[in-house]
């Protein structure tokens, strides 16, 4: 077989030929180049300029932040937030995490603290669940009576002081340091709510509040050794009531342990105790210019011998304590001697009748 040679071609239809071929290659890229600058055009236009871009600028992973989802908000009003604070790369890509549990209709409106760049997954997830409850603080402090802790609970919660009287002598609340009469009355509550500082949710209801403080009350009863006490023939709610009263008399902490030998050395000789706070609490005050040592209730024990009904007030830890291990000293009788609380101790009448007079020409008494 044998080739016949080709011709050489003339000059100029080479450089036409090698024209031709260049062109082809520059519309081809021309092509190319506007395909993608359309696509991006239109893909740019579908999910917005920030999320074509990705994340804002300048936000590091990680970063706290608080976010409010107001009521009837849609899926996509929530990924243009939450892509706008940084919460996701883009609201694309939460909508996407949204449909692929189809959450749609379980996004929850409510105020929530998250974070920078987080999965979205787990952004809907946190939604889905719901906000976490607000919470708030109430402290109830010692020696309160019962009528003013319930005052202090209306002023601090969203309830109403109504609404606590009625669950506890509703029978919605129980404690297990009495037997409550079939018809209790809030007296019959008095010293049986613990004072300290508790946290509620909003949707914590009035019972369940006066609940915990009746199991915390409880639970701090319970802790303490009160088998002295019971040698002498008391109960433990009559140690409640001891300690009421070592509370409401006496302000410094070093004292409560001697105020409490007095009055058990006055209920071992059968003494009437002389509790000036037990004739306020018949009285129903806390004023003392109204004080009468001769009012008649079973509350005054300038009357009456031995323990008041019920307490006088919220007892703390630190007397219910003392009211269990008092100091062991030969005092039966106390007054107070300054203005910051101090009170002076005495074995005898005379040097309680000495101490009373030092005590009106200090000021300390009218």
């Amino acid at each position: 077989m044998t080739f016949e040679p080709v011709p050489e071609q003339p000059f100029w239809a080479r450089i036409l030929k090698i024209g031709l071929a260049a062109g082809m290659v520059a519309l081809t890229a021309v092509l190319v180049i506007g395909g993608a600058s359309y696509l991006g055009r239109q893909v740019g236009a579908a999910i917005g300029p920030e999320e074509a871009t990705g994340a804002p600028i300048d936000v590091e992973p990680g970063q706290p932040v608080e976010v409010v989802i107001a009521s009837g908000s849609s899926g996509q009003d929530i990924g243009a937030m939450l892509a706008a604070q940084g919460v996701v790369h883009s609201a694309l890509e939460f909508e996407v995490a949204v449909r692929n549990v189809d959450a749609a209709s379980r996004l929850q409106a409510g105020s929530y603290a998250l974070t920078t760049l987080m999965d979205p997954a787990e952004v809907v997830a946190v939604l889905v669940a719901g906000p976490a409850p607000a919470v708030y603080r109430v402290t109830v402090i010692e020696g309160l009576r019962v009528e003013e802790m319930l005052v202090a609970l209306a002023e601090i919660t969203p309830h109403e002081y109504s609404d606590f009287e009625d669950a506890l002598i509703g029978g919605d609340v129980v404690s297990s340091l009495r037997e409550m009469p079939e018809q209790p009355t809030l007296s019959d509550w008095e010293g049986l709510l613990f004072p300290d500082t508790y946290e509620f949710t909003r949707s914590a209801r009035p019972e369940s509040i006066l609940q915990r403080m009746a199991s915390t009350m409880e639970q701090r009863v319970n802790s303490i050794d009160w088998s002295d006490w019971r040698a002498l023939g008391y109960t433990d709610y009559e140690g409640i009531v001891l300690a009421s009263m070592i509370e409401t008399e006496v302000l410094l902490d070093d004292e409560r342990a001697v105020v409490s030998s007095v009055i058990h050395n006055r209920l071992a000789e059968g003494m009437k105790l002389d509790i000036d706070a037990t004739v306020l609490y018949a009285l129903g005050t806390r004023d003392v210019t109204r004080f009468d040592r001769t009012f008649d209730s079973p509350y005054n024990t300038y009357v009456v011998a031995g323990l008041p009904p019920t307490p006088i007030a919220l007892p703390g830890k630190a007397s219910l304590a003392a009211a269990a291990s008092p100091e062991t000293t030969e005092y039966f009788f106390y007054v107070l001697a300054d203005l910051d609380g101090n009170h002076a101790f005495a074995k005898t009448l005379d040097e309680h009748l000495n101490n009373v007079n030092q005590a009106r020409k200090d000021g300390v008494l009218p």
